[in-house]
């Protein structure tokens, strides 16, 4: 599968001085396109962005996107995402490398392979997977929806969740559904232990912990509370503590001090010692590749037909299970 036209961004090539935010204002204008950016994005890129969200959130925005170019600031299988839903668009990514520890650590070619173990079984695959793993799914899902789209599936019906087995072990504690698990996971929350985080709340008392289910379960249960990015905007947003650990990628409390100004946010500690998690794949963003990426409209994302159809019925599945 060609993912896109060989492009390597000539940084170079950026006249000095430029006013990037203007110009990237400008081209976007001009280009007439829509500029779609995940939560765990640089700050900058999110405040330029038309819309901001989560997976199902992007993926929604995708699905209606109505302008001529798509310019997905986030990682290669959202980009992708993008292209499956809207063909006829032109899909770009500021850097091709952007990719994701979940997708990357399950090849569609390898997963073939794995999944002959459950020739019965229906296939959940979560969102942050290749085209190609797409099209091997019965249904897609994210964070968000995940409960939703398994509760979805008859209760005599066997099922695969892939390919992150902390998010299907959530899922199967929230559903009491039995999954046969993918054994992946997201570099970034695997690093957060249930030892680091009960210091942390030891020494914040007052603080209220959130997660993401792509944590382990001992993290997700020492959680007051547990849910999508979107979902752990949303609780600061409304909640009345006035601290949270936030055990997450820390490019969602941007949006978090956007929304509680007032009160303190912790970043999660990982196990290195450090006290933020960054998700290296989407920090290879950057306005100077955002500026390239308008001005030449390069890396375009491209797809072949046939697997971007088989990609395209899993889906449409989530998206009508809202």
């Amino acid at each position: 599968m060609d993912l896109t036209a060989p492009y390597v961004p000539d940084l170079d090539s950026i006249p000095a001085g430029l006013d990037l935010v203007a110009e990237i204002q400008r081209l976007k204008r001009a280009r007439k396109a829509v500029l779609l950016a995940h939560y765990y994005q640089e700050p900058e890129i999110q405040d330029l962005a038309d819309f901001v969200g989560d997976s199902l959130q992007l993926s929604q925005q995708a699905a209606k996107a109505d302008a001529e170019v798509i310019v997905f600031c986030g990682v290669h299988f959202m980009a992708e995402t993008a292209k499956i839903l809207n063909p006829t668009k032109t899909v770009v990514i500021p850097d091709l490398d952007a990719g994701c520890s979940l997708a990357d650590r399950c090849p569609a070619d390898f997963f073939a392979e794995w999944l002959k173990q459950y020739p019965d079984h229906d296939v959940v695959s979560y969102i942050n997977c290749s085209a190609g793993v797409k099209a091997l799914s019965t249904v897609i899902c994210t964070s968000s929806n995940a409960v939703r789209v398994v509760e979805s599936i008859p209760a005599d019906r066997k099922i695969v969740f892939a390919p992150d087995r902390h998010l299907g072990t959530w899922v199967m504690q929230q559903t009491g559904r039995k999954m046969a698990l993918f054994p992946g996971f997201c570099i970034v929350h695997e690093q957060f232990t249930a030892k680091r985080l009960a210091a942390l709340k030891a020494q914040h008392p007052d603080a209220k912990l959130i997660a993401h289910p792509e944590c382990d379960a001992s993290v997700n249960q020492l959680a007051d509370f547990v849910g999508s990015t979107a979902a752990l905007l949303n609780f600061v947003a409304k909640d009345p503590a006035k601290a949270f650990i936030v055990a997450t990628e820390a490019g969602i409390l941007h949006q978090m001090h956007q929304r509680r100004p007032e009160v303190e946010l912790i970043p999660a500690p990982v196990d290195s010692g450090c006290n933020c998690s960054l998700c290296p794949y989407m920090k290879l963003n950057s306005l100077e590749k955002l500026y390239l990426c308008l001005r030449d409209l390069k890396p375009d994302i491209r797809l072949d037909e046939p697997l971007r159809l088989r990609a395209l019925k899993p889906l449409e599945r989530m998206l009508a299970l809202g």
